[in-house]
C-alpha cells in the first residue's frame, strides 16, 4: 500500500520513492531527468515518465517533492522560508504545483544569513530533517557542501561552501589542470594538501603552490588532483571551525568523499560521525507530509 510518493528532484537527477503507511520505503527509482533535462518544462509529463504506475491509479497517493523542482527554473517556485525552521514550519508553507489532474505539493527552500551574506538551500533541508538529528552540526558534502546547525529539531543556521565546484573548475579550466592527469585518489597527497592549507598566505597564494609542487617539489601529475582537493577541503574545515566553533559533526553520506571529509575533520580537530544519506530525503519528505496532514 502506497501512502506517499516522495520526489527529490534536483538539477541533474531525480530520485523517486514509494513510501508505505509506516514510513517504510517500498521502492526506489533514480532518473537522469533533472529539471534542466525536462523538455519544454513539461514537468507533469516527466513526473509521469518516472512514476506513472505509482500515481496514475485509483485512490492515488499524495505526492510531495523537494529540491530544485521548487526553484524559479522548476515547476513552481516555492519561496524560501526564513530560519529557524523545522518540519512543522516547512509543512505549513508547502506550495501546490500547477497540475489540473492531481494534488502535488512542493517543499520550500530555506534562507539564512551566512558569514559573508545571504545563504540558501533547496533539498538539503529535507535531507537534514530526514537524519532525525535534533541537536548538532550536520555536514552534507557535495559540489556545494552544506553545514547546518540543528537545535531542538529546527535548522537555526547553515553555511554553503563551493568546494566541489571550485575543485572541478581548477581541475578542468585552469593552468593547474594542465599539470594533472586523472588517477586514483592519492591519500598522502591529500594529507599534504590538508597540511598546506594550514600554512600562511591564504587560499589564493596556496593554490599556486599546486603548480610549484609539481615543478619544484617532485609532486607527480597523478598526485596533484588529490593535493588540490586536500588544500580546498582543508580551507573549508578551517572556516567551519571558526564559524561554528565545531568540536564534532555528523557527515551525511558514504563513499570516498565522505571518508575524505572525515579525514580532513580529524586533522582540523573536529570529531566525525557518519550517517547513510541515501534515503535521508525520503525520510524527511515523509516527516513533512505527516506534519502537513498529507499522510497519517
Amino acid at each position: 500500500m502506497t501512502a506517499l510518493v516522495a520526489i527529490d528532484w534536483g538539477t541533474t537527477n531525480c530520485r523517486a520513492f514509494r513510501i508505505g503507511p509506516g514510513g517504510e520505503i517500498l521502492e526506489r527509482r533514480t532518473s537522469a531527468m533533472g529539471i534542466m533535462s525536462v523538455k519544454n518544462a513539461n514537468f507533469a509529463g516527466a513526473l509521469m515518465d518516472i512514476a506513472r504506475d505509482w500515481i496514475d491509479v485509483p485512490a492515488a497517493p499524495p505526492v510531495l517533492m523537494c529540491g530544485m523542482i521548487g526553484s524559479a527554473q522548476g515547476w513552481i517556485e516555492a519561496p524560501y522560508l526564513h530560519l529557524p525552521a523545522g518540519a512543522d514550519d516547512i509543512a505549513g508553507k508547502l506550495v501546490l504545483a500547477p497540475d489540473p489532474r492531481r494534488e502535488i505539493h512542493v517543499v520550500p527552500g530555506l534562507r539564512g544569513q551566512g558569514a559573508a551574506g545571504p545563504d540558501v538551500m533547496r533539498g538539503e533541508e529535507t535531507q537534514i530533517l530526514g537524519t532525525g538529528i535534533s541537536d548538532g552540526l550536520i555536514c552534507l558534502p557535495g559540489t556545494h557542501s552544506k553545514w547546518a546547525q540543528v537545535e531542538g529539531g529546527r535548522i537555526v543556521r547553515f553555511v554553503t561552501f563551493m568546494t566541489g565546484e571550485v575543485f572541478a573548475l581548477m581541475r578542468r579550466n585552469s593552468i593547474l589542470g594542465r599539470l594533472m592527469i586523472d588517477a586514483p585518489h592519492d591519500a598522502p597527497a591529500f594529507a599534504r594538501g590538508l597540511v598546506r592549507s594550514q600554512s600562511a598566505g591564504g587560499l589564493l597564494h596556496q593554490l599556486f603552490t599546486v603548480r610549484t609542487a609539481g615543478l619544484l617539489e617532485g609532486m607527480t601529475r597523478e598526485a596533484a588532483p588529490s593535493f588540490l582537493s586536500g588544500l580546498l577541503i582543508g580551507h573549508e574545515m578551517a572556516a567551519v571551525r571558526e564559524l561554528f566553533a565545531a568540536k564534532g559533526a555528523t557527515i551525511v553520506g558514504a563513499g570516498p568523499l565522505a571518508q575524505n571529509y572525515a579525514i580532513a575533520m580529524n586533522v582540523a580537530g573536529i570529531e566525525a560521525e557518519f550517517m547513510p544519506g541515501e534515503d535521508a530525503a525520503a525520510r524527511g519528505l515523509h516527516l513533512v507530509a505527516a506534519r502537513a496532514g498529507l499522510v497519517r
